[in-house]
């Protein structure tokens, strides 16, 4: 019964974390800007890892490589935000600016 459970719970983090990849895929497609690409890329690198990596260590049960899974789960939590963090701020300090509203992207489509 319990391997029931813990079979059905890490196939459901995995599917949730590749529902996750997917969407910020498709959202780094088609998001207008360079600021909104890198929020997409961050959703996809943190919450869609950290479910499929959960799923997987479900999968995988206690041994070595749950202690890996584990360390490189802690390792794409701690940088993927700050990865975000600096394209960002190195955009934002080369004067990139991001679209705000349908009257800023006529403006600027005008000029």
């Amino acid at each position: 019964m319990a391997g029931a459970v813990t079979e059905v719970l890490s196939w459901v983090l995995i599917g949730a974390g590749s529902i996750f990849v997917i969407i910020g895929g498709v959202g780094i497609l088609r998001l207008p800007d360079f600021y909104t690409r890198i929020h997409a890329a961050g959703i996809t690198d943190t919450m869609g890892t950290w479910l499929i990596l959960t799923g997987l260590m479900f999968q995988s049960g206690w041994n070595l490589v749950t202690a890996k899974l584990v360390f490189l789960l802690f390792f794409m939590v701690a940088t993927s935000p700050l990865a975000s963090h600096a394209l960002a701020k190195s955009a934002f300090l080369r004067d990139l600016k991001p679209l705000l509203g349908r009257n800023l992207i006529h403006e600027e489509s005008h000029d």
